[in-house]
């Protein structure tokens, strides 16, 4: 789900069933607005918050740690890029085809658009047909020695090692919050909030306070959704290392 859709569905949830709330109390009778039928409401929404609180927690940590660990393999495949590159420049004059066609898939690897990373998560056959020629003209390679031998084993190691982590990160492209979650989540907020303000007085300063806390547990949802896909949207994987790569690459 398109986090600011989310957020906004959100934010009207809540503040609807809080405003309604507080107009709907006043045309109860009187015996639906006493203080025992408020108590019982107030303790059957305590439950939710504690409920809600709890499971916020686990969305909002969950996603943070789906968001480091894309980060981290970000950074190991950069890392492995250049260290990729810097044993072909070893390598000899032999292995210039081989540096040249591994810096057309970096250049591809490290494009960016508004919508988020480029070619190194697009189905785009262009960026496979890079990698796979890189690997074409790595595996024409033929050691003269033990010294290139060593080299060459390096660096097919390292191709090797590029091939799985660009498609683990593929692998993380979607969202991993279900949408049914979200959905029972925002159930439980919705009766939390007309808990809050049914009997509630209606002056500026309530309807202020309920429509900031509203604002607030939507943007908590927001920023949620954001995390969690790390690739889309206003909350992003840096590009900053796949970048310096391209920097290094092919020298």
């Amino acid at each position: 789900m398109n986090p600011n859709v989310a957020s906004v569905i959100v934010f009207l949830s809540l503040a609807t069933s809080a405003l309604a709330g507080l107009l709907v109390y006043e045309r109860f009778p009187f015996r639906h607005r006493d203080a025992e039928t408020t108590n019982v409401i107030r303790l059957v929404a305590s439950i939710f918050v504690v409920m809600t609180s709890l499971v916020l927690g686990l969305m909002l940590n969950t996603a943070k740690n789906r968001f480091d660990s894309v980060n981290r393999d970000v950074h190991e495949f950069a890392t492995e890029l250049i260290l990729l590159d810097r044993n072909l420049r070893h390598y000899g004059a032999e292995a210039d085809d081989a540096r040249s066609k591994l810096k057309s898939y970096v250049e591809l690897a490290a494009t960016f658009r508004a919508t988020g990373y480029d070619q190194l998560l697009s189905a785009d056959p262009r960026s496979e047909d890079a990698l796979d020629a890189f690997g074409g003209a790595l595996r024409a390679l033929s050691p003269r020695d033990n010294d290139h031998l060593a080299l060459w084993n390096r660096a097919r190691q390292g191709y090797e090692k590029i091939v799985g982590i660009r498609w683990g990160l593929l692998q993380q492209v979607e969202s991993s919050i279900p949408t049914h979650l979200l959905v029972m989540v925002t159930c439980w907020l919705t009766l939390v909030f007309a808990s809050f303000g049914y009997g509630a007085p209606r002056n500026p300063v309530v309807v202020a306070s309920l429509l900031l806390a509203a604002a607030l547990m939507a943007g908590t949802v927001n920023l949620i959704l954001e995390l969690d896909a790390p690739f889309f949207g206003s909350v992003v994987v840096s590009p900053a290392p796949l970048q310096r790569a391209l920097n290094e690459v092919g020298r």
